[in-house]
């Protein structure tokens, strides 16, 4: 991973502000469980729930940094927990320690990303493979309707970022296989550090959507080779287009 760096320009962060500095309603919006599940964590667990929820869900952002008194504040309770909790999210790999400004959130480099995906594909494409040979036809009906949904939000990046999930969630569910889920599910955690979706890349709705249709094709078909194919072949896809977009120019990049 990216050496940990003594000051905000080694780091390298893009114009993600730290908690402190955030638009207020960003901030407000706490990356927190609530209610009754909330109060019965012990607050190391809270702290650490909720963090890696932020992660999760971009609130937190690759390079980004990650103070404890913030943190603190932001959640409603003490430096210790917080502390604990960054402590286990440095020990998965999801924040870094950065001298003289407590955490950043961990930013890939190239190498890292290209490893990544590189998991990434032999895991999507055994799910696609598992899919076409034990997916019921009501997983083979729901992954066709969110084909339509993605159809129909090309133009939303972020909506197209919210299906795209559910498609590749229900693949993994139609695979029905528990040890393999329990792999995709701990990859997503180095996932969350890639940053923003890929489908603010130009022409990549449009792309994403062409090799989906060709795994769920494959799937419906029942074809596990041709299924497993079209899978690493759409990873592939989508490895170039986020190494453009992290680490070269997107001007140009045809998806």
């Amino acid at each position: 991973m990216t050496p940990p760096p003594t000051d905000a320009r080694r780091l390298q962060i893009k114009p993600s502000p730290d908690i402190k500095t955030a638009p207020a309603a960003k901030r407000r919006r706490r990356p927190v469980i609530g209610g009754a599940e909330a109060a019965a964590l012990p607050r190391g667990e809270y702290a650490y729930v909720s963090l890696h929820s932020a992660i999760r869900a971009g609130q937190l952002t690759p390079g980004q940094r990650v103070r404890e008194t913030e943190i603190a504040e932001w959640l409603g309770i003490s430096r210790t927990p917080v502390r604990e909790a960054l402590m286990r999210l440095e020990a998965a790999g999801l924040v870094q320690s950065a001298s003289h400004s407590g955490f950043a959130v961990n930013r890939l480099d190239n190498a890292e990303v290209r490893e990544l995906y590189a998991m990434r594909e032999v895991l999507e494409g055994m799910a696609a493979r598992l899919a076409a040979q034990h997916a019921s036809d009501t997983e083979i009906l729901t992954l066709k309707k969110l084909l339509e949904q993605h159809a129909a939000a090309r133009a939303d990046a972020e909506r197209l970022a919210a299906i795209n999930l559910r498609i590749h969630r229900t693949i993994y569910e139609a695979a029905h296989n528990r040890f393999l889920l329990g792999a995709l599910n701990a990859l997503s955690d180095s996932l969350a550090l890639l940053g923003e979706t890929t489908y603010r890349a130009p022409g990549r709705g449009d792309s994403a959507h062409r090799e989906h249709e060709k795994v769920v094709d494959a799937i419906e078909a029942r074809d596990a080779d041709a299924a497993e194919s079209a899978a690493r072949e759409h990873i592939k896809e989508s490895r170039e287009v986020r190494l453009a977009m992290m680490f070269d120019d997107l001007e140009g990049l045809t998806v």
